[in-house]
């Protein structure tokens, strides 16, 4: 490729930066050694570093253009390399924005307070890592995401590790009719009704997040399967389930028939919503735009294909 490779990085704000310490409560918290604020300082000091670290090193590469944002825009700029500093939630969240041909990079910038599952390592590695993926050195991991259709609406079909279908209340339940559909589109038995507090549902790279905690299975990360978990399903006498969890197949779709009026989606985490009404389908699939993360294989994070 000639000339400069395009690369952007996104980085996430910190608690103090979202917050501020001119808040009042968090600074009486933090002048009392609160324990629920006794992160908050270090996590802040440990991600800024980071930051500086990698602007420093990227404007220091004359083969690099580089941008800083916090935003997650997707601005069709057509980037060689997407960089995420953070945790896992700035990646999810930029993932959003990338397409099937650009490699992603996340670091995560304060390793002791932050989840980096899908990172590839942490500050002491930075300079390494990114030139490791300038390079094309890295090993590169492709990932299925899914498709989110809402009466025929896709929504997205960026989600790497789930979406939660509920109430809009936590309390309330969360009434549906759900049925698995063949390739062709055709109900593969008959809809069965539920009422729960929600379902989850997602590609394998977020089968060990809460698809696993609600009772889901643990699927190889390069697996091309969909898989759906009912999250504490209400169950009165004698009443089995066939489709309290499942997975899907190659073409296969998971449809979902709202009962209430106050439904919400939730993907890849709480920042992207969308409302859900009674009687509107939502239909979730294997998505065509897989993406790709960059030095995952070689730190063993999802173990072997």
């Amino acid at each position: 490729m000639s000339g400069k490779k395009k690369v952007l990085v996104v980085y996430k704000k910190t608690t103090l930066q979202r917050y501020g310490k001119d808040d009042e409560r968090i600074a009486k918290l933090l002048a009392a050694g609160d324990a629920s604020v006794d992160v908050l300082e270090h996590a802040h000091a440990t991600h800024v570093a980071t930051l500086e670290a990698t602007k420093a090193h990227l404007k220091g590469r004359r083969d690099v253009a580089v941008t800083f944002r916090h935003q997650h825009e997707d601005d069709g700029n057509g980037w060689d390399l997407v960089i995420t500093l953070g945790g896992d939630g700035t990646l999810l969240w930029a993932s959003h924005t990338v397409d099937d041909q650009t490699p992603m990079l996340a670091i995560n910038s304060s390793p002791e307070t932050s989840v980096g599952y899908f990172c590839a390592g942490a500050p002491d590695e930075l300079e390494a890592l990114v030139d490791g993926a300038l390079a094309g050195e890295l090993e590169p991991t492709r990932l299925s995401r899914m498709e989110v259709a809402v009466d025929d609406r896709v929504h997205t079909k960026r989600v790497l590790n789930d979406v939660l279908f509920c109430h809009k209340s936590p309390a309330a339940a969360t009434r549906y009719l759900i049925v698995p559909l063949d390739a062709e589109g055709r109900p593969k038995g008959q809809a069965e009704g539920h009422t729960s507090s929600g379902i989850w549902a997602g590609p394998a790279a977020g089968s060990t997040a809460a698809q696993r905690s609600a009772g889901g299975k643990v699927l190889p990360v390069q697996s091309k399967k969909i898989q759906w978990v009912v999250r504490e399903p209400y169950r009165p006498g004698d009443v089995t389930h066939e489709y309290a969890k499942g997975l899907l197949r190659a073409g296969e779709t998971l449809s979902v028939k709202s009962k209430i009026r106050e439904g919400r989606l939730f993907f890849d985490g709480a920042q992207k919503v969308v409302k859900v009404d009674i009687g509107s389908e939502i239909r979730l699939r294997r998505s065509d735009e897989s993406l790709t993360l960059l030095g995952l294989k070689a730190r063993g994070r999802f173990g072997r294909k």
